[in-house]
């Protein structure tokens, strides 16, 4: 699944919580992370639902099928 890379920086960067930050909450690289955000790398359901957690944001916030 891909995610929404520009929300998923968005969210991050308005929550104030930095890629070292993020990886601390999720246990995922900054470099995978990195790679998120930047549209070159997919994820599963499983991996974008941590990270929303970590964000405290609901999972279509960061999925590509919210901007649909």
């Amino acid at each position: 699944m891909k995610p929404n890379g520009a929300a998923l920086r968005a969210i991050r960067e308005r929550s104030g919580c930095g890629l070292r930050e993020l990886e601390r909450r999720t246990g995922l690289t900054r470099p995978f992370l990195s790679r998120l955000e930047r549209g070159t790398r997919g994820a599963s359901l499983s991996t974008l639902e941590l990270i929303a957690t970590a964000l405290d944001v609901p999972l279509n916030a960061i999925t590509k099928e919210s901007n649909q």
